[in-house]
């Protein structure tokens, strides 16, 4: 008979859903082999995982009439946001918008994976977001009672970790503070904060692989290893601080309070003192 004091065993880390968004041509790129080790690492650890994988599935990305195919009114001018929000009201977005948004709202952790494609990323993704993230699901969702909208931390998406896992060819240094290219946080800014933060995902630093055009096998296994333990710890890793549009430290134009010792530029939307 055991005894009473014995320690207690944890038991296994809660399953979580992860939902990879996958944007590159060729599934037997290095992005294709660290997408398979990470649904690989992920799926050891009792986790669920789904991808929607843009190229495989020939993800439209222009975002047009035919994303309205009950449109009333042909012969108007083309409004698109209003033609989204209004599909999205009446539950009528095409199957490959309802689709990922399922899939997003299905998520714990929402991860995307691509190559970074002239300091930005590839169109098929850029796509994506512009048809998924609809009028009524990610954006122009008011804060009801308040005059104020679900936007930059809160939202429909809400309570999900976010994260970009990015490849270029580029060296770090590059990337640096005082490199070519500019900063990497500052290239990544306006996808982290103006859109993941925008609809409301919590988003943690990015996974940025630099210098993959000749890595050997074993740098590429050591990189696939890294990248698994980045997403295995998403949960318990610190969300970029960014500050909240109705936390309280802006006005009522969306401007930085004068009082708040911010500085300027990207940085500027990030709460460095421990309350964000």
């Amino acid at each position: 008979m055991p005894s009473t004091n014995s320690p207690v065993r944890p038991g296994p880390p809660a399953s979580r859903h992860y939902h990879i968004v996958f944007a590159h041509p060729e599934g037997r790129s290095l992005n294709g082999f660290l997408r398979d080790r990470a649904i690989a690492g992920l799926r050891g650890q009792g986790h669920v995982v789904t991808q929607s994988d843009l190229y495989a599935m020939r993800f439209k990305a222009t975002a047009d009439a035919e994303d309205f195919p009950m449109r009333d009114f042909t012969d108007e001018r083309l409004v698109y946001h209003r033609e989204s929000g209004a599909a999205q009201a009446r539950d009528g977005q095409v199957e490959d918008i309802a689709t990922e948004q399922v899939r997003l709202l299905a998520a714990d952790a929402v991860i995307l994976q691509f190559p970074l494609w002239w300091f930005s990323m590839p169109a098929i993704l850029k796509g994506w977001v512009d048809r998924v993230f609809a009028t009524g699901f990610a954006i122009g969702v008011p804060k009801e009672g308040t005059g104020q909208w679900l936007r930059h931390s809160e939202g429909l998406l809400a309570g999900r970790r976010a994260m970009l896992a990015v490849t270029t060819g580029g060296r770090a240094q590059q990337f640096g503070a005082r490199g070519i290219h500019g900063p990497i946080d500052d290239l990544l800014f306006p996808i982290n904060h103006g859109i993941l933060h925008y609809v409301g995902l919590d988003v943690v630093a990015p996974w940025v692989a630099f210098q993959t055009s000749r890595l050997t096998a074993e740098a590429a296994d050591d990189l696939a290893t890294d990248y698994v333990g980045r997403l295995l710890g998403i949960f318990d890793a610190p969300r970029i601080a960014y500050r909240s549009e109705n936390g309280g430290d802006y006005d009522d134009r969306q401007v930085l309070l004068a009082d708040i010792p911010a500085g300027a530029g990207f940085a500027a939307h990030i709460d460095r003192t421990g309350g964000g």
